[in-house]
């Protein structure tokens, strides 16, 4: 079983747990970034994003899987201001010992760092802090920003999985990521930080995203 999320920061980023409070400020900011983010929103098969959120009964959902210890609910914060998720699922113990990590950030803030430094404290924290083996971020391959999160901080590219999530109204390919703990000498933000990332060569991704994923992005 899993503690709620922690408070881990650096700088002007936090990220910290979220909380039924948050609920007006979340549906603020998800109808303020409504434009920017519908693109990369998960939806049911036969339906398209509403343009209406239940942000209570989401972040709910989201604090049952944080006290049955199967997630993570977490709020980006720059400055101490709310810009964005981050949210921890599938986390499992014994042999396999493992979790995957999706995000999004508020327009507003993209393009600072945030999202990166987020990331990295929460990859950090479940590998280090928790023990758990590996980590998974699976993105779109149009979502460049969110590609950069990634190669920024080192993670593995292992392969593309078709038609893999219905977002925007639509099955839509996934390009995968991940770490392992044995890839890790030294801490995730640390690396980062320092500038001991290998670069990324993004020549390894399938011939039809060309090696130069395209379109906005919310990361």
């Amino acid at each position: 079983m899993f503690d709620t999320a922690p408070r881990l920061s650096h700088g002007a980023v936090s990220v910290r747990a979220i909380k039924l409070r948050d609920a007006r400020t979340l549906e603020t900011e998800l109808q303020l970034n409504r434009q920017w983010l519908q693109r990369w929103e998960a939806t049911l098969p036969g339906t398209r994003p509403s343009g209406r959120f239940d942000t209570r009964s989401s972040i709910r959902s989201l604090l049952d899987a944080d006290r049955d210890g199967s997630g993570m609910a977490m709020v980006i914060e720059v400055d101490g201001e709310f810009a964005g998720q981050l949210n921890v699922a599938n986390i499992s113990g014994g042999a396999l010992a493992s979790s995957t990590l999706g995000y999004w950030i508020a327009r507003r803030f993209a393009g600072r760092g945030a999202t990166t430094t987020a990331v990295a404290l929460v990859t950090d924290h479940l590998m280090l802090g928790r023990g758990l083996h590996r980590v998974e971020i699976c993105i779109r391959p149009e979502n460049t920003a969110s590609l950069r999160v990634v190669e920024k901080l080192g993670f593995r590219y292992e392969g593309c999985r078709r038609r893999y999530i219905h977002i925007d109204g639509d099955w839509r390919d996934h390009l995968c990521f991940a770490l392992v703990r044995e890839e890790l000498t030294e801490p995730v933000l640390d690396r980062f930080l320092a500038g001991r990332v290998p670069p990324f060569d993004r020549s390894v991704y399938p011939g039809e995203v060309g090696g130069h994923p395209r379109g906005a992005t919310s990361a």
